[in-house]
């Protein structure tokens, strides 16, 4: 049996990166339909390998936010610290594909970005609630 047979998780963001890269980044089905979804990749902290990962964002002018909520649970997703060990990634956004530099927003930024994005989705608001943990914001700016 495969990995993705077994991790319902993973077929289901496996399945999503597949319907975005074959719909110019949109959804066209499930619960990402109509959302701003981009497509992370980066690389393993621990493996070096490469990971993708479908997440949802919002936009400050010409950068990208993301949220690291894991649906307010306790601890951060492993993407989040994938990030931070090795903050250069690949972006592929409504059919574009760019590199980027990630980093942690922090106080007063981080306070703007997060209640920005939870105003535009305000599942992340109920995420920040759920946990005793910052949830972080992470600003994906372009490499040119």
């Amino acid at each position: 049996m495969s990995t993705t047979e077994t991790d319902p998780y993973k077929a289901f963001n496996e399945n999503l990166i597949a319907d975005l890269r074959a719909n110019g980044g949109k959804a066209t089905s499930g619960p990402f339909v109509g959302r701003p979804v981009l497509i992370l990749t980066n690389i393993g902290a621990r493996t070096g390998e490469v990971r993708e990962t479908p997440l949802a964002y919002s936009r400050d002018g010409e950068r990208f936010v993301v949220i690291a909520s894991k649906g307010g649970a306790p601890t951060h997703p492993a993407w989040f610290h994938n990030l931070v060990a090795n903050p250069e990634v690949k972006v592929e956004v409504l059919g574009e594909e760019f590199k980027a530099r990630a980093r942690v927003a922090e106080g007063a930024e981080h306070d703007q970005l997060y209640a920005a994005q939870a105003a535009e989705m305000p599942t992340f608001a109920e995420y920040q609630k759920k946990t005793e943990r910052k949830i972080p914001a992470i600003v994906l700016e372009r490499i040119s």
